[in-house]
């Protein structure tokens, strides 16, 4: 199966989320006032920067052990974590979200500047946005897969995440096609620009 590329990712804000990212906790933290409406005037701003954009790909998985997985097209992930992930699955899913330039530009222009406050508020703002991506790629995948009566599994795993590493990354970058989305890819296995992230989540033939 080719990628299938979704353009204009909408989701909801996932404020939440961004909250607990800036340290924030239900029920134990106080915000005053007049901080709470500066950093939902930024939260805002950021998610108005943001075009996210996302990425996904089925592949059979042709050998598995507690190591490593084989995936069809001689590519082999050498993780335990990855393995446990996909134990039991008879496919894969490669996904990838991004949220594009144009926050990056501006988190770096007011980190250099004396707005550090708005640079960290734009920074949780673009990594939860780009991990709520991953969660509508999700949702998408599901309900496609469940008309074959197939079914995603509910976990994910990235690279760069515990044995995961990073080098895996290009093949990644590769079998996504991801410079369809305008990423790019460093030598030590960076995308580019930054809050663009992949994963990999077990496809069952039947509900585990």
């Amino acid at each position: 199966m080719k990628p299938l590329f979704f353009a204009n990712i909408t989701i909801p804000v996932p404020k939440k989320e961004i909250y607990r990212r800036l340290g924030y906790r239900d029920s134990i933290t106080r915000i005053a006032f007049r901080q709470k409406q500066e950093i939902e005037h930024y939260i805002e701003e950021a998610v108005a920067k943001i075009r996210l954009r996302g990425a996904a790909r089925r592949i059979p998985i042709h050998k598995a052990t507690r190591a490593h997985v084989a995936l069809k097209g001689d590519i082999v992930f050498r993780s335990r974590n990855v393995a446990a992930i996909l134990k039991g699955a008879e496919e894969t899913l490669l996904m990838a979200a991004t949220c594009g330039s144009t926050i990056m530009k501006a988190i770096k222009k007011y980190a250099l500047s004396s707005n550090i406050i708005k640079a960290v508020v734009f920074d949780a703002v673009a990594s939860e946005m780009a991990d709520a991506g991953l969660d509508w790629i999700m949702r998408y995948i599901n309900q496609e897969l469940s008309r074959q009566k197939k079914y995603l599994g509910r976990k994910r795993f990235s690279c760069g995440y515990g044995d995961f590493g990073l080098v895996y990354q290009k093949d990644m970058y590769r079998l996504l096609n991801l410079m369809q989305l305008g990423v790019g890819i460093t030598k030590d296995f960076i995308l580019i620009p930054e809050k663009s992230v992949t994963a990999v989540a077990p496809v069952y033939p039947t509900r585990p």
